[in-house]
């Protein structure tokens, strides 16, 4: 038996004896039974066209291993020194370490509303509330636009070093709070040195968290974040307490020994599980590319434009309206915030995707912002809305590291990328307060509705950030120019 060659254009067949070497009779019938088909094509014209390439094998040097296949593309990085234990001694120190951290740094600003109403009425008489809460918006801004430059040394392996120049940056802007009697002194002290200090002491609060903890790392983030909560409800009240008795330099001295003290807890306990191996980037300008973490910055600008409205003025808003309490509804908002800073984190720990809770919780506190304009004229009713507005709100900053630690494709730069997203935030500080405090003396209603406009853009941003991550674990593209 035999085939012959066909003369038909673009066809070629091959010439094959019954009893050729390509052929093995001796198999049994079966599709096992057939050998490849490796013949030659009959005649020349087609060898070159038909014949398949042959491609070599790559050749590995004995020592080296074959590379190993992929992680999937949303598996994140492990920080350096291996998976996190989820508890321990050590663990749960820098907990502890954490909670002064913000104790002494969100813990000032959420105090701020008292200075704000002594440097209104005595110190600053000839300013405007709007030109004060310049100087509270800029330690703001100072505590959050700084982790820009300090999360790249934090993930270099440097936190105590960030930990000790905050600690003195901040008792020592503290200690020069309380020789001030100007506006250009009030600035340079507690806007600047203060708030650069704070920077340093925030990046790695919530920086060191995520290398020790994850299925327990945003409760151990809400645990710590509590600590803005009770640093917001001690301060006040100390120099609410001891400014009529010993004056404003030393109620405010105080405050910077007590920083000292609780500082000092920190500076001892702070420790980094591993120096990263080898040398890395300054900047990794490819954080930027990635899509729900560029939304969730957004959600956080408008997180902060509108937040710390009620924080500035609420004490204010309850002497302009008659209500009795008015210098405790600040205390009010902050101990609303101790449950949520914690309760949320904990549902985000057990039951939900962080971002769901952080949605669900801003959405709330854009309703209380609306519902704001009718508490006028009820000390009981505005002191359920700010323990409800305090809950609301407080899961915000407890939440929003966890947020960004979920998204983050490698663990290793977890310290730029908090910069990065707490720069935004401080964006939407410099806005906020100040615009708030022009509003209001002309319009309570406007600086009200302006706080939730922004909390309700802040929401919807949260939302598409989920929506716009879980495309990209399915497949679709979740990096720019992806």
């Amino acid at each position: 038996m035999a085939f012959y060659k066909l003369d038909t254009p673009g066809h070629s067949v091959l010439s094959l004896d019954a009893k050729s070497s390509l052929w093995d009779s001796s198999r049994p019938g079966t599709a096992e039974g057939w050998k490849p088909f490796i013949g030659t094509p009959a005649g020349n014209d087609y060898e070159t066209s038909n014949a398949r390439p042959q491609y070599p094998r790559p050749q590995y040097p004995r020592d080296t291993p074959e590379p190993s296949p992929a992680l999937p593309p949303d598996t994140p990085k492990g920080p350096p020194g291996g998976p996190p234990p989820d508890g321990g001694l050590t663990a749960w120190l820098q907990v502890l370490g954490g909670y002064f951290l913000f104790f002494n740094t969100w813990g000032l600003i959420n105090a701020f509303g008292v200075f704000q109403t002594y440097y209104s009425a005595v110190l600053l008489t000839d300013k405007s509330n709007s030109t004060i809460a310049w100087i509270g918006t800029l330690t703001s801004f100072m505590l959050c636009a700084s982790p820009i430059t300090w999360g790249p040394v934090f993930d270099m392996g440097s936190p105590r070093l960030l930990v000790v120049f905050g600690s003195f940056a901040v008792v020592f802007g503290m200690m020069m709070t309380s020789l001030c009697d100007k506006y250009w002194q009030l600035m340079l002290a507690q806007g600047i040195v203060v708030g650069i200090g704070g920077g340093c002491l925030f990046i790695t609060a919530t920086s060191i968290l995520p290398s020790y903890f994850s299925s327990k790392r945003a409760l151990a983030m809400g645990i710590a974040a509590s600590g803005s909560s009770l640093g917001g409800i001690v301060y006040p009240l100390i120099f609410s307490h001891l400014q009529p008795k010993v004056g404003y330099g030393w109620a405010v001295r105080v405050i910077a020994f007590i920083s000292l003290v609780t500082l000092a807890i920190p500076c001892a306990v702070i420790k980094p599980r591993a120096k990263p191996p080898g040398r890395r980037k300054i900047f990794d300008t490819a954080i930027l590319k990635e899509v729900p973490y560029e939304i969730f910055n957004l959600a956080t600008f408008f997180g902060f434009v509108g937040q710390y409205i009620p924080y500035f003025f609420i004490e204010q808003y309850a002497g302009d309206h008659g209500l009795d309490m008015a210098f405790y509804m600040l205390t009010f908002l902050n101990v609303g915030s101790i449950p949520g800073r914690i309760l949320p984190s904990l549902l985000a720990d057990k039951y939900f995707h962080p971002l769901h809770v952080l949605a669900t919780c801003t959405g709330c506190a854009t309703i209380l912002a609306f519902c704001w304009i009718a508490v006028q004229h009820s000390t009981s009713g505005l002191i359920v809305w700010c323990l409800l507005y305090g809950f609301c709100s407080g899961a915000f900053v407890s939440l929003q590291g966890a947020a960004v630690a979920s998204m983050a494709t490698d663990m290793r730069t977890i310290g730029t990328r908090f910069g990065i997203n707490m720069f935004a935030g401080a964006l939407g500080i410099l806005i906020g307060a100040p615009v708030g405090g022009a509003i209001f003396p002309h319009s309570w209603p406007a600086a009200q509705i302006f706080c939730g406009v922004t909390l309700a853009c802040s929401t919807i941003s949260i939302v598409a950030t989920y929506v716009v991550w879980q495309r990209g674990k399915t497949g679709g593209h979740s990096k720019l120019g992806g």
